[in-house]
């Protein structure tokens, strides 16, 4: 009897990690945040994203007010951003204002640019007359894909498509793993303009900004990517990881830099 209870209770603890080797997943360590892994590092910039809901009747306004003043916040020296790009959505949400900065520096130059527009006169006004246009705003801060182009002015006319995946919490580093080889494969036609990820605001979300000539350039140009070996396999093991998924055509205004 002495002899089966010692046997008994040593193959306990085997059974036991047997058991919690079925049910526990485990997790590779990972030396470093995902943001210091995917983004570039030879740049420290920052972006932010806006989108603006704008009532219908005052969209025409909006626009007018905005190209009025964000030059002006651009152009300035003293001011450590740049606008990358502005838009009205044209397919997806209807009257809808999307703009996309940058700032050179990282969190000090937004910080700095911020305390710098509370004591603008001018901005400070700017956005009491906007807000009594919008229905909703939303912004996020992102940082840009190591593996994506930089995101440069570049001459039009163009339409522009804005990508915006939700992913699965966890798998932002499987993402950038299988893009780093996917963008190679939409490189021919110089439509990728920058890719990004978020840091504040709704987290694991990725975003793509594509240029196109026309909506049917687009259709040819994702088409012809079926016919390269390997671009199938990629779309197979990146869908898995997306929740949600949204795509934007949008037409620039005629103050910001992509055209």
């Amino acid at each position: 009897l002495m002899c089966r209870g010692l046997v008994s209770s040593a193959s306990r603890p085997r059974e036991d990690s047997w058991l919690k080797s079925l049910f526990v997943r485990k997790v590779d360590p990972r030396k470093d945040a995902h943001s210091n892994l995917l983004a570039k590092r030879e740049t420290s910039s920052l972006y932010k994203l806006q989108i603006h809901n704008v009532k219908p009747e005052f969209l025409d306004a909006y626009n007018k007010l905005c190209q009025e003043v964000l030059p002006k916040i651009h152009e300035e020296k003293h001011y450590p951003c740049a606008l990358v790009g502005t838009w009205n959505t044209w397919y997806g949400e209807q009257d809808q204002a999307v703009h996309l900065w940058r700032y050179e520096g990282g969190y000090p130059a937004l910080n700095e640019v911020m305390n710098k527009l509370r004591q603008n006169k001018e901005f400070t006004e700017f956005r009491k007359e906007r807000g009594n246009m919008l229905l909703s705003r939303k912004n996020q801060l992102l940082l840009e894909f190591s593996f994506w182009n930089e995101p440069v002015p570049r001459e039009g006319p163009n339409i522009y498509e804005l990508r915006s995946y939700q992913l699965r919490p966890g798998t932002m580093i499987e993402w950038g793993n299988y893009w780093a080889r996917a963008i190679r494969f939409r490189q021919d036609n110089n439509e990728a303009v920058g890719g990004f990820f978020s840091q504040i605001g709704q987290l694991y979300m990725v975003h793509h900004l594509w240029a196109y000539k026309d909506l049917q350039t687009r259709e040819d140009i994702r088409n012809a990517a079926w016919h390269k070996p390997g671009w199938d396999e990629l779309v197979y093991y990146t869908v898995p990881l997306i929740q949600e998924m949204e795509s934007r055509i949008m037409i620039p205004l005629k103050i910001s830099p992509l055209q």
